[in-house]
Formats: C-alpha cells, sequence, structure tokens
C-alpha cells in the first residue's frame, strides 16, 4: 500500500491492516517513509487516536523495526521498570542493584534528561569511566555476572521510534497517548523482558498534571503491553514535589550512594524503591505476594548487599572501584553553593516542581538544545518538601552553581516555584493507585 493511503485510512478513522502498519514502520526506520508522511501519520493518529490492539500491533511493528534482545539464557527473569519522568527521581540507580540483590536481573535501557525531567544516563554519565552505551557483548556480561546493568538505547534497537519520536517533537504530536504508548513500549519489547513495572507519574512535575490522565495512560500502557507478549503492572505515583530532596546529575549520583549505604534514606523515595522493587520481584516469580517482595526488597538495601551490586556495576562498566568509599574523589563539585532563604514564615503549601527542573536547566544541568553539553556538578540539593515549616531565612533549598549570574537565575526560579502558606496540606500518598490489565 503506498504510503498516502495508508496514511488516508488512519486521517478518515479506518482501522489499520497489521501488515501493512508493519511496512509502514518498517519504511519509518529506513528512511523509504518521508518525514512529511511521518509527520502527516502521527498528526492522523494524534486526531483519530487508536484501539487498543491497533496500537499493540504498532508497538509490534515499531519493536521488529530494530533487534529485540534474548535473555532466555539468564538464571533468573529479566525485569525492568520505566518511568515516565519528574524531578529528583533517582530511583533506577537504587532500584536495578537492590532487585538484582534480591534474585532478579535488570539490564535497564534508560534514556537522557527530556525537558524539566532529568535523565538516568545523564547521572551515569557523571561517573568518571562508566560506558553508557557498551557494545552488546559488554552489556551481557555485566547482567549475567552482577545481575543488572543500566544503559542507553543501542542504534539497533526499535529505530523507527527513534526517528519517529525526533518528528513528533516538532510537530505538536508528543501528547498523544497511542504514540506515547508505543514509544515507551516498543524500546522495552525489544529489550527481551520477562515482566515491566510501570511509574506513571502526575502532578506539577509530571507529564501527565492530573491522576485521571495518568490513569488513563497507565491502564493503555499494562493493556498494550499485555497484548504485546511483555506483562505489565502500573503505579500512579505522586510528583506534586520532587521525589528525592536533590535534583541534578553528580548530586544525585552521591544521594544514591547515601542511601545504598544507609547514611540517609528519604521515607517518600525509600517508599517509591519498596514499593517498585516489590511489583518486580512479584511479576518475576521471585516472591510469592507483595508482603514478601518488600521484605525480600528491604533485605537486599538494609543488608548493604545492593549497594555491592551497584559498586560491581560501575566497575563492570568502567568505572571507578572505590566510588562508594572515595565519591569527593571522582563526582563533581560545583564551585559556588547558595542558600536560597525562605521569604516568609509559615509552611510549604505548594510546590511548583516543573519549575524547580527547569531551574536545574538554568543551572546548566539539562539540555535546551539535543546537542548541548550538560554540567555533572550543577543542580540542587536540601529541597524542601510540602507541608515543612520554616521562619523567614530558613533554607529551601542549596543551589550548586557554575557562577553566580547562573546561581541568580536559579534562584529567581526557586523562590518563584515555592509557595509558603498558614496551614499544612493533608499528606498526600506517593502510591495513589496501582493499575493492572483490566479484564474484559
Amino acid at each position: 500500500m503506498l504510503p498516502q493511503e495508508f496514511i488516508r485510512q488512519k486521517r478518515d478513522g479506518k482501522p489499520l491492516d497489521p501488515e501493512a502498519l508493519k511496512a509502514f514502520i518498517a519504511g519509518v526506520a529506513d528512511g523509504r517513509v518521508s518525514e512529511g508522511q511521518a509527520a502527516a501519520f502521527a498528526m492522523a493518529v494524534f486526531f483519530r487516536g487508536m484501539g487498543e490492539q491497533e496500537c499493540a500491533d504498532l508497538t509490534i511493528a515499531m519493536r521488529d523495526s530494530g533487534r529485540v534482545l534474548d535473555w532466555s539464557d539468564l538464571p533468573g527473569p529479566a525485569l525492568d521498570k520505566h518511568s515516565t519522568g519528574g524531578v529528583g527521581d533517582v530511583v533506577s540507580l537504587m532500584l536495578a542493584p537492590a532487585v538484582a540483590a534480591a534474585g532478579g536481573y535488570v539490564p535497564m535501557i534508560s534514556g537522557r534528561g527530556l525537558g524539566h525531567t532529568g535523565g538516568t544516563l545523564d547521572k551515569l554519565d557523571s561517573i568518571p569511566g562508566y560506558r553508557s552505551q557498551p557494545d552488546e557483548a559488554l552489556f551481557r556480561k555485566v547482567t549475567r555476572e552482577v545481575g543488572c546493568a543500566i544503559i542507553g538505547q543501542t542504534a539497533d534497537l526499535a529505530p523507527a521510534d527513534r526517528r519517529l519520536y525526533a518528528i513528533r517533537d516538532v510537530t505538536a504530536t508528543v501528547e498523544s497517548i497511542p504514540l506515547i504508548t508505543a514509544s515507551i513500549l516498543s524500546k522495552k519489547l525489544a529489550a527481551g523482558l520477562s515482566a515491566l513495572v510501570l511509574d506513571v507519574k502526575f502532578g506539577s512535575g509530571a507529564f501527565m498534571r492530573t491522576q485521571k490522565d495518568a490513569r488513563s495512560l497507565a491502564e493503555r500502557l499494562t493493556m498494550v503491553s499485555t497484548l504485546a507478549g511483555l506483562p505489565a503492572v502500573a503505579l500512579l505515583t505522586d510528583m506534586n514535589e520532587p521525589l528525592a530532596s536533590v535534583a541534578g546529575n553528580a548530586i544525585e549520583v552521591r544521594y544514591t550512594l547515601d542511601y545504598l549505604t544507609g547514611r540517609k534514606r528519604e521515607k517518600r523515595l525509600h517508599e517509591a524503591v519498596m514499593s517498585l522493587g516489590g511489583e518486580m520481584l512479584r511479576a518475576g516469580g521471585l516472591a510469592k505476594n507483595l508482603f514478601e517482595a518488600r521484605a525480600h526488597m528491604e533485605r537486599a538495601v538494609s543488608s548493604g548487599k545492593a549497594a555491592e551490586v551497584f559498586q560491581r556495576m560501575v566497575v563492570g562498566l568502567g568505572g571507578p572501584k572505590d566510588l562508594i568509599e572515595k565519591p569527593d574523589k571522582y563526582l563533581a563539585r560545583a564551585p559556588v553553593q547558595r542558600i536560597v532563604p525562605a521569604p516568609s514564615r509559615g509552611v510549604v503549601t505548594k510546590i511548583d516542581t516543573r519549575a524547580l527542573g527547569l531551574a536545574v536547566v538554568t543551572l546548566g544541568g539539562g539540555r535546551r538544545r539535543a546537542d548541548d553539553t550538560i554540567d555533572p556538578a550543577v543542580g540542587l540539593s536540601d529541597l524542601l518538601g510540602i507541608g515543612k515549616a520554616v521562619d523567614k531565612g530558613d533554607p529551601l533549598a542549596v543551589i550548586h552553581a557554575r557562577d553566580e549570574a547562573s546561581a541568580d537565575a536559579a534562584q529567581a526560579e526557586i523562590l518563584a516555584s515555592y509557595r509558603i502558606g498558614k496551614t499544612a496540606p493533608a499528606p498526600g500518598k506517593l502510591v495513589a493507585e496501582r493499575v493492572g490489565v483490566r479484564k474484559r
């Protein structure tokens, strides 16, 4: 079928034939489908939507546009999680080694920062020598021997997604739930997993601002993933404030080391790690129920075994052998550190979390353009959370900046993002809902 006729079918709201869809997506991957045609297809999907099976067919076609990994030779299940992104979301760096310490295998293929959200690979790139883009042989070796390896997407995994996403980014079609679903899941399906847990965030720091919208995305993700042969569940988690009290690349790695060694374990972040890890262990058949799974996760972290696994992963992928013992030797520090004082007395009632993420970008810890170089040292720490009481002049946050001018700009953004009132809001739950495949 000619590409224009295929696009016409979707434009007119007709269901797409799976074989025609497969051929069209193969053309997106190899360039036979033009950029204009791919953009027209994306816009047609944006307005017309897709049914669940049709979305599953799109996801499978995008998966099959490149190589699909096979982990059947591992002695345990290949498990992973995906987060839709937020601020202070450093979960992957603790979660992967903790799940590995509890008996799972985590070949985690992660991404870089997008907009105001931090990227796992950018964090790991702040570790000297760490190879976030290894060849497949090293990826497999570290995953098998250590239990986890966190790397970036390789050129031959779901190449249609890379091209279609770049086109969506400049054609106002990013927000389409079918296209978001296919983009996320095609990469996870190509990774050859046994089970997947999804962390779908909502709130001021998330792409999905409302819990209702997050639920819609989670329902579509879990159903399409299951239809495509990958069992999945999703947790809806609150991103109305940063998940951790830090944001920034080397700063988040330091925070990870503090968490894994027990020097500092904040409640909300710990709950995220335990909840997502528990779901992963249960999905992989490594625990009978969530109670047992969480107990396994708690032991993995409290015993220090997760820290040991993290160190071995870092070494296996080229990083230093004594990172945990000597973080100051390897992790960059910004020359300017500035306390942001609270402008009045009261309690933190609301945070524009997205604005905090953009403050990190202002400092140089994120990208304005795809080719920007990231400064690993800059970011924020000691971020005050919702419900915390302050006196005038108390610290709201600490800025880590390259120079005074960028610190000034970040301070203005931070002050604008915090609302201080007289009455503390009712505390919200981090995990608002669990979404599984609904019965038909």
